[in-house]
């Protein structure tokens, strides 16, 4: 009988986040995937957990490098899902750990869909959004009554951003480390930059928050980093 297989959410930095569900699974599965970007680095959504899971030895790292090349990607995606597919084979459980929400921007949904053509049972265990817990941690609202509210990849320069900046009440740019300079001009453009906020590492450690976001242009940001812009000044 094969295995099932888990994504869980452990929330954007901060363990106290983690949910009970999923620190359930965690001490319940055979198997724990743990991504790194590079190869014996460490694993950001591991040293949240770490703290939760009683056996260390289940945990298995598997790289999913940082890169926009689709082909490296492919590999990579293709390379560790066959390796939780023998382990699943083998009749064990495997849970998959990611940053945020499973389902939200998530390397874990192309990891889902390929063990789910398997044949695969999949079970998702949703988990605290870095921009939700940015809200919280800024003590910004991300939206109230008939308000609008936008979710962009910044990374991938969005097309429609200038009919996003324009319709949307209230807008997040995720991971705006690419091409930083043209989103702030993007914001400045639509007179958004003074109601603007950059959080970087949200619940870890080493979080940074700046309201000058345009003090910031020429410094490196952090690839965990979001803007939250709004058109309504905060009272």
């Amino acid at each position: 009988m094969n295995g099932r297989f888990y994504g869980l959410g452990v929330g954007p930095g901060d363990p106290e986040l983690v949910t009970l569900k999923a620190i359930h699974i965690l001490n319940q599965v055979d198997i724990i995937i743990a991504p790194e970007t590079i190869k014996d680095k460490g694993s950001v959504a591991y040293d949240i957990i770490k703290g939760h899971v009683q056996d260390q030895r289940k945990v298995v790292f598997q790289v999913f490098p940082m890169t926009y090349d689709s082909k490296e990607l492919d590999a990579s995606w293709n390379r560790n899902m066959e390796e939780i597919l023998t382990f699943l084979f083998e009749g064990k459980n495997v849970a998959f750990i990611t940053l945020g929400d499973p389902m939200v921007y998530s390397t874990y949904i192309y990891v889902m869909r390929l063990i789910r053509d398997k044949g695969i049972a999949v079970e998702t265990v949703p988990g605290i959004t870095s921009f939700c817990a940015a809200a919280s941690r800024l003590g910004i609202p991300l939206s109230e009554g008939n308000e609008t509210i936008a979710i962009v990849p910044a990374a991938y320069q969005c097309e429609q951003i200038d009919d996003i900046l324009h319709f949307a009440d209230n807008v997040i740019l995720m991971k705006p480390s690419r091409g930083f300079e043209k989103t702030v001009q993007k914001l400045e453009e639509h007179q958004l930059l003074e109601n603007t906020v950059l959080i970087s590492k949200c619940g870890h450690e080493d979080e940074k928050i700046s309201y000058d976001v345009k003090s910031l242009l020429g410094e490196k940001i952090d690839y965990l980093s979001m803007l939250i812009a709004k058109k309504r000044r905060q009272k």
